[in-house]
C-alpha cells in the first residue's frame, strides 16, 4: 500500500505526468526530454529522480548518456503503465509534447540512417555471399516463435532486427549490444507503436545486464563469429534463459573467406555443427534441431547459414504425494 501511495503521489504533478506520457512511448535521454518539455535540465532531472525513487521509471547509463523509460517490472510497474494510458493525448500540452517527440525521433533516425548509409555498401557485400536475409529470418521465426513468450532477449542486437521479428510475439523485448552506433540505429528502427515494449541496452555479451532466468527466448543472430570466446557467450546466454526457454543461434558454417577476418573483424570463419552442439551441451542445453541454409545465386555466394535450436530443461518440482511435475509444463 505504501509503495502504491508513493507512486500516486509522485505522479500527481503536471510535469511528471508529461514525462510518463512521453516515456510510455520509448526510452529518452535527459537532453531529449529537456528539448521536448522546454524546461531546464536540473528541473527535469529532479522530476525524473522522484519518479525513479517511486519505481515508476527505470534509469540506465550508456557511456556518458543516461536513458529513462517506464518501469518494466517492480511493485508499481503496472501503475506506471495505467497512469500513462489515462493521460489524454488530445490535451494541448500533451499534444505539443508528442509533436516535439516526433521531431526528436526524426533527428535520431536521420543520425542512425547516416551511419547506415556509410556502411551499407560493405554490409550489402557480405549479405550477397549467403542466402537472402528474408529466408534466414523466416527460418528463425519458424524455429523460435512459440506461445507464451513473455521476454525475448536479442544478444548482439545490431540494428534490432530480431526484436522487430519477435517483439510482436512477446510481452517485452530487450536487445543488448556494445556498440553505441548500433544501439542508436536499433532505437530508430524500434520507434514504432507496435514495438514500444521493446528496448535496447549497452552491455557485454560475456556479462549481460540481466538477472538469472529472465528470458523465454534468447537469440544470437550472426554474432558468434565476431567473438573471441563464443562458448563463454553461449554459457552467459543460458544463464539468463528460463527453464523451458529456447536459445536460437544463427551463424555461418565453416568457410575460407579470409577477407571477412581481415576487413570486417570476423574472429572466426564459421562453426561446425558439432562444435556448437558441444558448447550447447556443456552449457546444459539439449539441441532439438539444426537447419542449414546453403547459398543461392551466382559465384559470389559462398556462405552457408546454420541455425541451432536448443532448449533449457524445465526444472522438476516436487508436488504433494509422489508425482513430479515440471515447472512451466502445461
Amino acid at each position: 500500500m505504501e509503495q502504491l501511495l508513493a507512486g500516486l503521489r509522485a505522479a500527481g504533478e503536471p510535469t511528471r505526468l508529461r514525462l510518463l506520457a512521453l516515456l510510455a512511448r520509448g526510452e529518452l535521454t535527459v537532453t531529449e526530454l529537456t528539448q521536448i518539455l522546454r524546461q531546464s535540465q536540473p528541473r527535469v532531472s529532479r522530476h525524473l529522480k522522484l519518479l525513479c525513487e517511486a519505481a515508476l521509471l527505470e534509469r540506465f547509463r550508456e557511456g556518458s548518456w543516461v536513458f529513462y523509460r517506464l518501469a518494466g517490472s517492480g511493485p508499481v510497474a503496472e501503475l506506471a503503465e495505467v497512469l500513462s494510458g489515462l493521460i489524454p493525448q488530445e490535451d494541448l500540452v500533451i499534444a505539443r509534447d508528442l509533436e516535439r517527440l516526433e521531431a526528436v525521433r526524426a533527428a535520431r533516425a536521420e543520425k542512425a540512417a547516416a551511419y547506415f548509409r556509410a556502411n551499407a555498401e560493405e554490409w550489402g557485400r557480405i549479405r550477397s555471399l549467403y542466402v537472402p536475409e528474408d529466408k534466414v529470418e523466416q527460418a528463425m521465426l519458424e524455429l523460435g516463435a512459440r506461445d507464451g513468450i513473455e521476454v525475448v532477449a536479442d544478444l548482439g542486437t545490431g540494428t534490432g532486427r530480431m526484436l522487430e521479428l519477435f517483439g510482436p510475439k512477446a510481452k517485452s523485448g530487450l536487445g543488448i549490444d556494445l556498440s553505441p552506433e548500433m544501439l542508436a540505429l536499433a532505437r530508430a528502427q524500434l520507434a514504432q507503436p507496435s514495438l514500444h515494449h521493446c528496448s535496447v541496452r549497452q552491455g557485454d555479451l560475456y556479462d549481460l545486464p540481466l538477472q538469472d532466468e529472465t528470458a523465454d527466448l534468447v537469440t544470437l543472430h550472426m554474432v558468434l563469429h565476431y567473438l573471441d570466446e563464443p562458448a563463454a557467450s553461449i554459457a552467459e546466454a543460458v544463464r539468463v534463459l528460463k527453464p523451458g526457454g529456447r536459445l536460437l543461434i544463427a551463424d555461418f558454417a565453416p568457410h575460407e573467406l579470409d577477407f571477412l577476418r581481415e576487413n570486417h573483424a570476423h574472429r572466426r570463419l564459421g562453426f561446425t555443427e558439432d562444435e556448437v552442439r558441444e558448447w550447447l551441451a556443456d552449457a546444459g542445453l539439449d539441441v532439438s534441431e539444426t537447419r542449414h541454409l546453403p547459398p543461392e545465386g551466382g559465384e559470389e555466394a559462398k556462405l552457408t547459414v546454420s541455425i541451432w535450436v536448443a532448449d533449457k530443461a524445465k526444472r522438476p518440482v516436487q508436488r504433494a504425494g509422489r508425482s513430479i511435475e515440471f515447472e512451466g509444463a502445461k
